[in-house]
């Protein structure tokens, strides 16, 4: 029976996914995979007998990636099952951003008992007024999954779209429509655009890309949308600029001390995936990525290794080696192999192999101790 444990509420049609031979209420510390949202593995101890983790989500920043790489344990994520969800959400922000909706329907609030209410309406909405977003230019910065949704959805909206993606999505772009004005940086965005969209990891390279530099080349009334991560802005170079009038409306979906009470600033309770579709979509290829791990050693989607697979599990032995900087002849020498796929990514290396005839205990001990060697499995 596999142990599993949820850190988080995980939606009931991936769970049910797992089917016959695994136990879905086991703790932290005696499972064998586990399944997470936002809850802060940081904090806590993870077993050696840990063999993977699956984030319902793409952010893994909750996770600490190297010391779980470093006892073996794969990371996953699941990139683009809520990429719709938070899509959806962005152009709400784009077009609560562009007319003063929230402060509108707080006014009608406030003044629900007036028996004038009707005539009074006439009179006030002016001060809701706003723009439209039609013929206005949309910058975004990430071009992944949720990048390119939004800008093919910009574009049917009738918006201008200009994007700049980093380094590392350079090529082909699937599904990104071709009236997309690609970047070769992101210097044009700020200085031009009307709104700005951020769809990026955080990592040390992008950790407060958004400052003070960034904004002091942005034309007055812009609008930024941060439905990524808090930390990709500087708060309080942000709050110069919003000071200034440079920064017009800042919508993020990550409420924290230093932005909820700017005026300008429309923060939500990071709704973005936060739909029934998405947290069910989630949960699928979650589930569906620790379940081939486990039974076939397919690494999809991983996070902190690479990605390989050697196919349906067939009928006889499979290795599984997880490790850094492997030498795949030296560790598969004993053995006649049938079929194998190594990758390797950075240090981080999975090797498989299907073997004609089974290790004995004692030669995946050997197997075990051999230098880079980090987990041995046999399936």
């Amino acid at each position: 029976m596999t142990k599993v444990t949820c850190l988080n509420p995980i939606a009931k049609v991936g769970l049910e996914r797992f089917g016959a031979g695994y136990q879905l209420d086991a703790p932290l510390e005696e499972a064998q995979l586990a399944l997470v949202r936002s809850a802060d593995m940081h904090a806590m101890t993870a077993p050696a007998g840990l063999l993977a983790v699956a984030r319902a989500g793409a952010g893994v920043n909750n996770i600490p990636l190297d010391a779980l790489a470093k006892q073996g344990t794969v990371v996953f994520n699941t990139p683009g099952a809520n990429a719709n969800g938070v899509k959806e959400l962005v152009l709400a922000g784009m077009l609560l951003a562009a007319r003063d909706v929230v402060g509108g329907v707080e006014w009608v609030r406030a003044n629900q008992a007036d028996p004038d209410i009707a005539k009074d309406t006439e009179k006030a909405k002016k001060q809701f007024a706003g723009g439209e977003i039609l013929g206005k230019r949309l910058g975004i910065i990430g071009l992944g999954h949720i990048g390119v949704k939004v800008a093919n959805a910009a574009l049917a909206l009738g918006m201008e779209v200009w994007a700049y993606t980093l380094p590392e999505g350079n090529g082909t772009i699937p599904g990104l429509a071709q009236e997309v004005h690609l970047l070769d940086g992101p210097e044009e965005i700020y200085e031009s655009c009307d709104y700005i969209t951020l769809h990026l990891p955080l990592n040390d390279a992008t950790r407060q890309m958004i400052n003070g530099a960034v904004f002091a080349k942005m034309k007055p009334g812009t609008v930024l949308l941060n439905f990524s991560r808090d930390k990709l802005v500087d708060d309080e170079a942000l709050a110069q600029a919003m000071e200034q009038g440079i920064v017009r409306r800042y919508v993020s979906d990550f409420p924290n001390p230093a932005v909820v009470h700017l005026p300008g600033a429309l923060v939500i309770p990071h709704l973005g995936a936060s739909t029934e579709e998405s947290e069910d979509n989630c949960a699928c290829m979650a589930v569906d990525q620790l379940k081939a791990f486990l039974e076939e050693g397919t690494l999809r989607n991983a996070v902190n290794y690479p990605d390989c697979t050697l196919g349906a599990k067939t009928a006889g032995p499979r290795l599984c080696v997880l490790g850094e900087n492997l030498e795949e002849e030296q560790l598969l020498a004993p053995w006649k192999v049938l079929a194998r796929a190594a990758a390797q990514k950075g240090e981080r290396c999975c090797l498989l192999a299907d073997l004609e005839t089974e290790p004995t205990p004692q030669q995946l001990e050997q197997l075990a101790a051999q230098p880079g060697v980090l987990r041995v499995r046999l399936i």
